[in-house]
């Protein structure tokens, strides 16, 4: 899979990025690409700051490391994500960077065994001396990779929808939550579309784990109660057995766990067996992205909870489209909220950093636990280190999602 980003620079740059097609070889633990700027002014330095940038090689510009899955199951969000990110960047080295200091910004695959990944990402610290970490990945790589960041005082900002609860130093998760995202479209499905009887399923790691133990509590609330509960290993694509043992299990509502092109192969599959006509689904981690894999032939009563979606009638959502499709023109990857997050996460870097008047670990962590920042989803509230956004319900309508309300 091949894509072309924009880089921002004094002059116009265009780089071509190339992923290997899911099931190839892996990419090297080495750069994929660099976000190449114009010559950085030198600036002095605070005692703080300084102590900051005291590791060996560092320079003025804000070297951040772009963690995005682009292979493996999520690898279908890695083109807007990256192009979310560049655009975030473009737009902040505009403003004069991060406290002055530009940004400059490498992206690496996160997809792929861990073991590979935590390669990458010492090779990162160590060799391309980023100052800071992005992630868009999923909770399994964030666990892995926050031991790294711990132990080389990396700040490390986790972007997309998550399970909640990330208490660890230096880590700041700025996505969905179950408690804001499920919990108002369970009870929404029970009182208007009067579901009790729930099956779920989801992918076999920590997210879904996690997430089913909250929404059971949610369902419980709403006066329903769980039929059934399965997690299913990463890259399945044979969902007949799971089809089966829903089918027999008649539920009301299908919640579904399922990342990237497992959600996508498993919505093809509910569709094509004449399930979507009768039973309801509802997806936590689902953008147009996927929807687009899904089809339109298969997205029959399909609902989706997010803070974020390309239909949001608002000026902050329309300047960021605008903007998206200026750099990446019309044939730019599909904006989605799993992608866009990482635009988010940019944006919540500057405010952090602009508050604290320092790039040091200590001041940023205690100034981005109570912020507010504006990105594409509108003003976020990050309060106590929890991230309050405007939710909403949506239903799949062919290719695109109709918001039904704010929840």
């Amino acid at each position: 899979m091949c894509f072309q980003v924009w880089s921002q620079t004094g002059v116009g740059v265009r780089a071509t990025v190339n992923f290997p097609a899911h099931g190839g070889p892996a990419l090297p633990p080495s750069l994929l690409f660099r976000n190449l700027s114009s010559p950085a002014a030198d600036f002095d330095l605070s005692p703080v700051d300084a102590h900051f940038f005291k590791r060996p090689g560092a320079r003025n510009k804000l070297r951040i490391g772009g963690f995005i899955c682009c292979t493996g199951s999520p690898g279908v969000w890695g083109p807007c994500a990256t192009s979310s990110a560049q655009l975030a960047v473009a737009e902040i080295n505009k403003r004069g960077g991060v406290l002055g200091r530009e940004i400059e910004l490498s992206v690496y695959d996160a997809g792929g065994p861990l073991d590979e990944i935590l390669t990458r990402a010492e090779q990162a610290i160590a060799f391309d001396e980023v100052d800071l970490i992005v992630g868009l990945h999923t909770s399994a790589v964030r666990v892995a990779l926050r031991k790294v960041t711990t132990r080389h005082r990396i700040p490390y900002i986790y972007t997309p929808v998550y399970e909640g609860g990330e208490q660890t130093p230096g880590v700041m998760a700025i996505g969905e939550t179950p408690r804001w995202q499920s919990r108002p479209s369970i009870h929404w499905l029970a009182d208007v579309k009067k579901a009790a009887r729930w099956y779920l399923i989801g992918s076999d790691y920590v997210w879904p784990w996690q997430s089913h133990r909250a929404v059971k509590r949610y369902i419980k609330e709403a006066g329903g109660h769980v039929v059934g509960e399965e997690f299913v290993p990463l890259g399945e694509d044979n969902h007949e057995p799971h089809l089966a043992r829903i089918r027999a299990a008649r539920p009301d509502v299908v919640l579904i766990s399922l990342i990237g092109t497992d959600s996508i192969t498993f919505n093809r599959a509910f569709g094509e067996c004449g399930l979507a006509a009768t039973t309801l689904r509802l997806a936590g981690a689902m953008d147009e992205t996927v929807l687009l894999g899904i089809g339109a032939d298969n997205s029959e009563n399909l609902f989706c909870a997010s803070g974020y979606f390309p239909g949001i009638g608002s000026r902050a959502n329309d300047d960021f489209q605008s903007r998206y499709r200026l750099m990446f023109g019309p044939s730019g990857p599909p904006i989605g909220s799993l992608g866009q997050s990482t635009y988010e996460g940019m944006r919540f870097l500057e405010a952090v950093a602009n508050k604290a008047g320092t790039l040091a670990m200590g001041p940023m962590l205690a100034a981005a636990r109570n912020i507010v920042y504006g990105g594409a989803r509108g003003p976020v509230s990050i309060r106590n280190g929890h991230a309050r956004m405007p939710m909403y319900l949506a239903e799949a309508d062919g290719l695109d999602f109709r918001l039904i309300k704010p929840v």
